[in-house]
């Protein structure tokens, strides 16, 4: 599950406690907390041809939601939410998940009246280009109480999420090799030419040395005994990352997070207190040894206190009503 599905499923489950109806609309195969349109998905890459015909049956199932469904408000989460909006009438916010770069411009002067877009951190919101539709940002949140599980801490250094050249895990390796730590890789290697090479040119080559491991797709149960077991988590994103849930959630285990400095992670991680901010794999070795002379207590409480989920939740119940239609119904629209 990608960040903006994480977050998206967060908010339909919280509506659902609160009493609202939350109809989403998402590809098959989705859990939600209500009422699901499901958008059929063809396997691997999408040529134009094919993402135009989801898009036109993601679009076909956003009118079905608001013929169906009393709905105040549509909250929209993809990359591609300019293809399929709804028709004017009902207000739209939209919650911009990746790089501003990342979505066309027109996203920003949208001639569709009650269209809202927000960003997920001050340093994306930054990188926006004016609009008169931005708002200020919403930061994500994690399950920050469901999150450490008990075990005992070992000694290695964990690095999660999709394996491509963006993610640039080989540095994560070569820095373990440097500071003599193993490296858990977890993540996937989506079927993309450029990925596959990534994966198959600078990244197996490394695993196949040691002392590092491959797990593959790492579930939610896993995931929590990893993150609170490892030593640190590493992140060697060369992408302007907008925010990282993966990073709150190591916190919320009381591990700390080395990091590149890239987009908004130095919003999350505190240097000296929470992890490091290191700028290359040298330094990054350094920073794997010395992560275990960090406090795991100021890691969760930094967690509880800035990236909590019902915090999180809060901030959009608010923003929602603000500007949906009085009702009791959100639409919650990948």
């Amino acid at each position: 599950m990608g960040g903006a599905e994480q977050v998206l499923s967060l908010l339909d489950h919280a509506l659902a406690g609160m009493g609202h109806a939350s109809v989403v609309v998402a590809c098959e195969g989705s859990a939600t907390a209500g009422p699901l349109l499901a958008t059929p998905l063809p396997a691997g890459p999408l040529p134009d041809a094919a993402r135009q015909a989801v898009q036109a049956a993601h679009r076909r199932n956003v009118e079905c939601a608001l013929d169906r469904h009393a709905i105040d408000l549509v909250h929209m989460h993809g990359l591609d939410f300019h293809a399929y909006l709804p028709p004017p009438g009902v207000p739209v916010l939209a919650t911009l998940h990746l790089p501003p770069a990342w979505y066309p411009r027109d996203i920003f002067r949208l001639a569709r009246p009650e269209t809202w877009l927000h960003c997920v951190s001050w340093t994306q919101h930054r990188a926006c280009p004016p609009s008169a539709a931005l708002l200020p940002p919403v930061g994500n949140g994690v399950v920050v109480e469901e999150l450490p599980a008990r075990v005992s801490r070992r000694g290695f250094a964990l690095s999660l999420g999709r394996i491509c050249p963006e993610k640039n895990q080989h540095q994560a390796l070569e820095a373990g090799s440097l500071a003599g730590v193993p490296v858990l890789l977890g993540g996937q290697v989506f079927p993309y030419a450029e990925h596959e090479r990534y994966w198959r040119d600078a990244v197996a080559p490394l695993l196949a040395q040691g002392p590092h491991r491959f797990l593959g797709v790492v579930g939610f149960a896993r995931k929590r005994r990893l993150l609170s077991a490892a030593r640190c988590l590493v992140s060697t994103s060369l992408a302007p990352e907008t925010s990282s849930l993966v990073a709150m959630e190591a916190l919320a285990c009381g591990t700390p997070v080395v990091a590149f400095p890239s987009g908004a992670l130095p919003e999350i991680v505190e240097h000296g207190v929470t992890g490091f901010l290191v700028r290359n794999p040298r330094e990054m070795a350094e920073a794997i040894r010395e992560a275990a002379t960090l406090d795991p207590e100021a890691c969760r409480a930094t967690a509880r206190r800035r990236f909590s989920a019902a915090a999180m939740v809060a901030r959009y119940a608010d923003l929602y009503a603000r500007l949906a239609r009085p009702g009791q119904i959100h639409a919650e629209i990948a």
